[in-house]
């Protein structure tokens, strides 16, 4: 799968500790490769939108959706990273 980074996804990692952008740069990796990735937890947040959440740590999780075969940043949320 492909990954893209949405406009307002580089603005909040940016805004993020830097552990949270070294751990979120590691799970997009995983995520990259596996969806289903165990450290990711990642989960169906929101029928409605399609968007996604997986984990960054322990405390930070970022969203995400998926269209045919590239996750991205929401575009019409003001949650990417949280």
């Amino acid at each position: 799968m492909n990954v893209q980074l949405s406009q307002r996804v580089i603005e909040q990692l940016a805004a993020a500790p830097p552990s949270v952008q070294k751990a979120f740069i590691k799970q997009i990796n995983s995520l990259a490769r596996n969806l289903g990735h165990p450290s990711l937890h990642a989960k169906k947040y929101d029928e409605g939108e399609d968007l996604w959440q997986a984990r960054i740590n322990q405390d930070w999780r970022f969203y995400f959706t998926i269209t045919n075969d590239i996750y991205s940043g929401p575009q019409n949320s003001d949650q990417a990273i949280s």
